[in-house]
């Protein structure tokens, strides 16, 4: 196959200039173009691309125009949640007429709203024969890989295999005003963030070079709350902040919990907790993970980054991100993440997805593995407004659309 990847993106926000930030560490690809429904947002980003040197990238006007230009291979679809089945329907239209040609197409998570949307983005991409890559970079830090692969071929060798595992992804609220809707978004919290750490304590449990099949989830216990942002103050607050959204009338969990229970190919019972929330007011984003086994343990903390500044309240400065993602101070003891794409996995995701889709590696997450995903969070949210532990698969889940979806969920005062 070839050898270097035209890549374009479907999408020009906050995630995708993460990906492009962490493109100047993938070797086999090039950002080549980007393509969103704002024309000054994807005249920005191929214009970082081209600042940053990691390719010739150049605006779209539409989908099919990206799809039709022979430069371009394969697609990072990076747009909202409520546009990922239009966005997937546009490039399959685009293929199916002719238009052009691609190797393969990677979706940022979540793959979707609710199962039946995932399981109409997984039909589409296997209709055309694409190549597909699930987008989870928590997965690829590379403090969860190096410390993962260590303790299973030391620890789990010698004593044996792993039982618990806890993830956790907490900050202040997301950037954009649809990921607080519930309609737009598909849930709150729970359906933006324990994407990640659901499949970081399933991943965690997972022997190095074992499919994620041989830890099967067999009970889920969900349980989602809003902590803060209905409460008159703050609901002021994000309503002001954010355009409108009204967590008075029509809010979104800020905080969710869930409890998976596993069984392994080998016979053994093991527990992921996994939380997530839009309520922690700390530094800044904190991802964290942890990996305990019969006489060995993980422990990894994103705002434990080995550099820290400090500030005096004689400095002053605006406010801004230039010290960690969703940074909520500027003064006091700061941590710094002195490289957030590569400490966050994105870095290495890409570069493995590049590599994918070039046909020089097998991928470790797929379209089919986001389905998953997607079922496991919609079994959580059903737990959750269920009020009880749930087997899994629950009947009906391929139907089923969260309260919060709905916009009929009440949160609890």
């Amino acid at each position: 196959m070839g050898d270097r990847l035209g890549i374009g993106f479907i999408g020009s926000g906050f995630n995708a200039l993460f990906h492009v930030r962490g493109w100047v560490g993938v070797r086999d690809a090039d950002v080549l173009g980007f393509w969103s429904p704002t024309e000054a947002r994807r005249n920005a980003a191929a214009a970082l691309a081209r600042e940053l040197d990691v390719g010739d990238a150049k605006p779209f006007a539409s989908i099919g125009e990206m799809v039709a230009d022979p430069a371009i291979d394969a697609l990072w679809l990076s747009g909202p949640n409520h546009a990922r089945v239009e966005n997937m329907e546009e490039i399959v239209e685009a293929l199916e007429s002719g238009k052009g040609e691609l190797k393969g197409i990677a979706c940022e998570k979540p793959l979707a709203r609710n199962v039946a949307e995932a399981r109409r983005v997984v039909e589409l991409a296997e209709r055309v024969g694409l190549r597909t890559g699930y987008l989870e970079n928590q997965v690829f830090a590379p403090q969860v890989e190096r410390g993962r692969e260590l303790l299973w071929a030391r620890g789990a060798a010698t004593t044996g295999r792993p039982y618990l595992a806890r993830a956790a992804e907490e900050h202040a609220g997301p950037h954009e005003p649809w990921f607080w809707q519930g309609r737009l978004q598909g849930g709150g919290v729970l359906n933006d963030m324990m994407c990640h750490s659901a499949l970081v304590v399933r991943h965690l449990l997972t022997a190095p070079g074992e499919p994620l099949s041989t830890v099967r989830p067999v009970r889920i216990t969900g349980h989602i709350a809003s902590l803060k942002w209905t409460r008159p103050a703050y609901a002021r607050v994000l309503s002001e902040r954010m355009g409108g959204v009204d967590y008075t009338s029509a809010p979104a969990e800020d905080f969710a919990s869930v409890l998976i229970e596993f069984e392994t190919a080998d016979g053994h019972r093991a527990i992921g907790e996994a939380t997530t929330s839009w309520s922690f007011i700390g530094a800044g984003l904190r991802l964290s993970a942890e990996l305990l086994g019969p006489e060995y343990s993980l422990q990894w903390s994103s705002l434990d980054p080995g550099l820290n500044l400090f500030f005096s309240r004689a400095v002053r400065g605006e406010e801004g991100e230039d010290l960690v993602e969703k940074q909520n101070a500027e003064v006091g003891l700061m941590p710094v993440v002195a490289d957030e794409p590569v400490a966050y996995g994105y870095q290495a995701e890409d570069r493995h997805f590049a590599r994918v889709f070039l046909g020089l590696e097998e991928p470790l997450l797929t379209f089919r593995d986001g389905l998953e995903v997607v079922r496991v969070l919609m079994a959580a949210y059903r737990s959750a407004e269920e009020g009880r532990t749930l087997d899994f698969p629950p009947d009906g889940l391929d139907e089923f659309v969260p309260a919060v979806a709905r916009g009929e969920w009440l949160a609890a005062r």
